[in-house]
């Protein structure tokens, strides 16, 4: 089985999130990869596998969770940076520009930053996912300026079809001591 897609269903509710959980992993041949409760109060279930599998996971979550969807995506081809970022064992060297994008849901932040680095010869440093951020998330990712500043827009622009877009920053030459910051 090819798993280069990622679904996921960000909730409301924890009971529901453990039923949604139940109901997707019953629905389909998928590899859980989180099931947990974040901050604010909220669930999350991310699931990996083919891209059907993954659709038939995140639809029958979806029906289950009902009431309590907060926010929901399937990735069909998930570029491979993604998993590292979220895992936090991303290895930067040095920053070049240093690109961040904020929203206030997992689901959105996680399409963002796909698309960002889709779209540009970028850096993902981390993805950070509603521990202790009041429920928010954010991406930081690296390299030239105008690389940078093509993927936050391009991140950006996706979080913020789905109304969750907190804020998006590019800094030119950060000072080293913020890679510190965030490792």
């Amino acid at each position: 089985m090819a798993k280069n897609s990622l679904g996921l269903i960000e909730l409301t509710s924890i009971a529901a999130g453990y039923q949604a959980c139940d109901a997707m992993l019953k629905a389909a041949d998928v590899e859980l990869v989180l099931s947990r409760s974040i901050c604010s109060g909220k669930y999350m279930v991310m699931v990996r596998g083919d891209v059907a599998a993954v659709e038939a996971a995140v639809s029958a979550g979806i029906s289950r969770g009902n009431f309590s969807i907060i926010d929901s995506f399937v990735i069909p081809n998930l570029h491979e940076s993604i998993f590292p970022a979220i895992s936090g064992v991303t290895k930067v060297e040095a920053l070049e520009a240093l690109g961040i994008v904020e929203s206030f849901s997992v689901a959105s932040l996680i399409e963002g930053a796909d698309a960002a680095v889709k779209t540009a010869n970028v850096e993902l440093i981390e993805i950070r996912l509603a521990m202790a951020l009041g429920g928010k998330a954010f991406v930081t990712l690296t390299g030239n300026v105008a690389a940078v500043q093509s993927a936050v827009e391009a991140g950006a622009q996706v979080v913020g079809q789905k109304g969750m877009l907190v804020n998006k920053v590019v800094i030119p030459h950060p000072r080293p001591e913020l890679l510190n910051e965030m490792i």
